[in-house]
């Protein structure tokens, strides 16, 4: 008997809450290193706009390549292969290991990326000490994500939720002490935000460890006391198979972001201040489809490991209406109060008005944001990835990024005077995410089909 339409929703909505609050929680740390680096200079904020913009391309391409190991567990999970799961993390702490050396070269010697953004030899600086002492929060950052990974697969986040909301309170104090000084120590501006972001990072991985090697429920899954495992190429190309095309598309994302930074460096501090607090509040508002997308993506490949292919293909569309509905409700709120919300992040009278009216943007992509991230990790849960990842390419680089170049820069004398600057750049961007939400959509169809066939 097919089960209701409310009844998955309300499941999609009990797996996504505690996913909705650990991600906000995380995302809380980069506003507080926002308005808190807002407060100390305009230069150390660009400098944290630009370090920020880098290191999340490095780290959310790896999370992405390392996020193929969710589906696939949340397929043994759902057809009961416990044992199994065991195996499957060792091979992904491996993979996370190989991840780790490859970001941190990008963070050690970031000035190829850096000098794209044409930026001072200060903010260079800042931003170059930034990125640096994120590399040796790296390890750490990619092992929570594998413990994190585990337990959203097997719907079971709320340790993790409780870890990062403990993160997020420890990470306010630390971020006053490196920043702005005190104790004796200096005050470092943007990057002491790194410093503070490496010990909780540190910490959190810690305590994640040792919960998945004591806690009983635990132990069916065999990821301890079950030999040591080398890697094997097997298990790493099923992952690799999946996860390049899947962290390509998580990088392709970000990096439609990234170049919109650097590239609305070259038009000053304050430009790109404005833009740092839209993307960083656009940021926050995306975290509510994702993690209706995460649970969604969750409960379709436990589906599918249980063979209910009927049931996985209404819980991917319940996910996808639910999102749509909730991020176009909040886009009409965030329009309503964009003032209240800039005034919130800096008292600084000339960012503000660079980025009021950006809001019009984020408030008017909502629903093609929410479509697009739900119908990927719908897709991902079938171990689909490489044509989403191509239609990603086309559309935010091509359309968006593109696209902005011409509006935003006005290379070619174009470009309208309302569109000149960030808000060509965010014009293209919605409308690339307009175009792939439409296509993965289609392209979902299809592989339902395919899978009932």
């Amino acid at each position: 008997m097919t089960q209701r339409s409310d009844s998955l929703t309300l499941r999609i909505a009990t797996l996504a809450w505690p996913i909705l609050i650990g991600q906000l929680a995380v995302i809380a740390n980069g506003v507080i290193d926002t308005a808190m680096t807002s407060r100390f200079s305009a230069t150390d904020l660009a400098a944290l706009a630009i370090g920020t913009s880098i290191y999340i391309s490095v780290f959310v391409g790896l999370n992405g390549v390392l996020a193929a190991i969710a589906p696939i567990i949340g397929q043994l999970y759902g057809g009961g292969r416990f044992s199994d799961i065991g195996a499957e993390v060792k091979q992904g702490a491996w993979l996370a290991l190989f991840l780790t050396l490859a970001g941190c070269a990008f963070l050690l010697f970031p000035q190829p990326l850096l000098s794209l953004a044409q930026a001072s030899p200060a903010l260079n600086e800042k931003a170059t000490l930034y990125l640096r002492t994120l590399a040796l929060a790296l390890p750490a950052t990619m092992g929570f994500r594998l413990y994190a990974s585990l337990n959203t697969a097997i719907a079971r986040p709320k340790m993790v939720m409780s870890l990062q909301l403990a993160a997020l309170v420890l990470k306010v104090p630390l971020n006053a002490l490196f920043i702005f000084g005190g104790f004796g120590l200096p005050a470092l501006g943007g990057p002491g935000c790194a410093v503070a972001t490496c010990i909780t990072v540190w910490l959190t991985f810690a305590v994640g460890y040792l919960i998945l090697r004591l806690d009983p429920s635990y132990r069916e899954f065999r990821i301890f006391g079950s030999g040591f495992a080398p890697p094997q190429w097997r298990a790493q190309r099923e992952l690799l198979t999946l996860g390049i095309p899947m962290g390509l598309s998580y990088l392709i994302e970000v990096t439609a972001f990234t170049f919109m930074a650097l590239f609305i460096a070259r038009l000053g501090d304050t430009a790109v201040a404005g833009h740092q607090i839209t993307a960083n509040f656009a940021t926050v508002l995306y975290m509510l489809p994702l993690a209706i997308a995460s649970a969604t993506g969750t409960l379709v490949a436990q589906s599918i490991g249980a063979r209910e292919l009927d049931t996985a293909r209404r819980v991917g569309f319940a996910g996808i209406r639910l999102a749509a509905i909730l991020s176009v409700s909040i886009g009409c709120i965030v329009w309503a109060a964009r003032g209240l919300i800039v005034r919130a992040y800096t008292p600084n009278e000339a960012i503000m008005t660079t980025a009021l009216p950006l809001f019009a943007f984020i408030a008017f992509y909502q629903l093609f944001d929410s479509v697009q991230v739900t119908t990927a990790f719908v897709l991902r849960a079938y171990k689909v990835a490489v044509i989403p990842t191509v239609m990603y390419a086309v559309a935010l680089w091509g359309v968006g990024l593109g696209g902005g170049y011409v509006l935003g820069l006005n290379p070619f004398q174009i470009s309208p005077p309302a569109l000149q600057g960030a808000a060509g750049f965010w014009m293209g961007n919605s409308a690339s995410l307009a175009l792939v939400a439409a296509g993965l959509l289609w392209y979902l169809r299809l592989v339902q089909r395919n899978a009932a066939a």
